[in-house]
């Protein structure tokens, strides 16, 4: 595939919303970002391809990241031979691994460092999981133990996916923000993991089938719940469910300062679509608890629709992310203090 065709036809097969977002951003932003998520997307589809033992996805993150690394005796020999995951856009991903690292040996020095320094930690994300989880089944479910084990996990695969948004941006981008770095920065790491956040709540029942739980055990333990026993009793988590469901609203609403604070139409309308679409999915979490359905709980195409739409809205005034405000901050202190 040429680059063209890795950043347009593959990278949408790949993404649903994300690819929406990355359409709307300026042309110099476009490139980067587009092999960004490719990059991680495919780091995300070796670390999850459970075929394959955790012993060995462990070793194929490595050989990944040292290739990313201009490691010239890493290989991706075993990857393309053993991760062969259902989706037919990550199989292509995979196949096309090799041309995506030919792809970043041809950016600038600048951007190409700050996709290296994002995927160390998005791989070192993935290798912590299945470091934690390996192979896990049902029937031995692993935790992590504490929020502060989650709080890592978010910032190393989301929130700093905020860092690189935020540093790429103010490399290319005149008068990218009315705050400066020091601010805009932070804001931009709860964003991501509030984005997180909402998708670890989301896929809470396959990750318990997986033999995996990121709520965090003491938690659990302190509301007399074991991690084993959620899917048994589900409504017994429904506390920690909803004190963390209120933490990724406070985080959604630092997104909301986050694009407010943007001056760019097209950047603020593209940051907007994934905000948007966290809020309707809290929004879904909020009216029903994900371990007490046998649904996944996701929001409706036309939704995705709408989200391009009202980004436009977005993108020239802050009406859209006003009258979202009042519902993060209402709900989310009120779970927090009554939870």
């Amino acid at each position: 595939m040429t680059r063209e065709e890795l950043g347009s036809s593959l990278l949408a097969s790949v993404s649903r919303s994300f690819y929406l977002s990355i359409r709307l951003l300026p042309p110099q932003l476009r490139e980067p970002v587009g092999l960004a998520y490719l990059l991680a997307r495919a780091s995300d589809t070796i670390a999850d391809t459970a075929s394959v033992p955790a012993s060995d996805r462990l070793e194929h993150l490595e050989s990944f990241s040292g290739m990313l690394h201009g490691d010239e005796s890493a290989t991706l020999a075993r990857v393309h031979g053993e991760i062969r995951p259902e989706h037919a856009g990550e199989r292509m991903l995979i196949a096309e691994l090799d041309q995506c690292i030919d792809w970043l040996d041809g950016l600038s020095i600048s951007d190409r460092a700050e996709i290296v320094r994002v995927m160390e930690k998005i791989i070192r994300g993935q290798a912590l999981d299945l470091e934690r989880f390996g192979d896990g089944t049902a029937s031995e479910v692993t935790a992590l133990a504490n929020a502060a084990e989650l709080d890592e996990y978010t910032y190393l695969v989301a929130g700093a996916v905020g860092e690189f948004w935020t540093a790429l941006c103010l490399n290319h981008v005149r008068k990218y923000a009315h705050l400066p770095p020091e601010e805009l920065t932070p804001l931009g790491v709860r964003f991501g993991q509030g984005l997180q956040l909402v998708n670890i709540l989301r896929d809470l029942p396959s990750d318990l089938r997986a033999g995996r739980c990121y709520l965090p055990e003491d938690e659990l333990r302190a509301t007399g719940v074991a991690p084993r026993s959620l899917s048994a009793n589900p409504g017994s988590a429904r506390g920690v469910v909803e004190h963390w469901v209120a933490e990724a609203a406070m985080r959604l609403e630092d997104g909301r300062k986050y694009i407010r604070a943007l001056r760019p139409a097209r950047i603020r309308a593209g940051c907007f679509i994934p905000w948007y679409l966290g809020i309707k999915t809290l929004q879904l979490l909020r009216k029903q608890s994900p371990l007490e359905t046998e649904q996944r709980l996701k929001v409706p195409r036309r939704t995705v629709r709408f989200a391009l739409f009202e980004s436009f809205f977005a993108a020239l005034t802050n009406i859209p992310l006003r009258s979202f405000s009042s519902f993060i901050l209402h709900f989310s202190l009120l779970l927090l203090t009554f939870g």
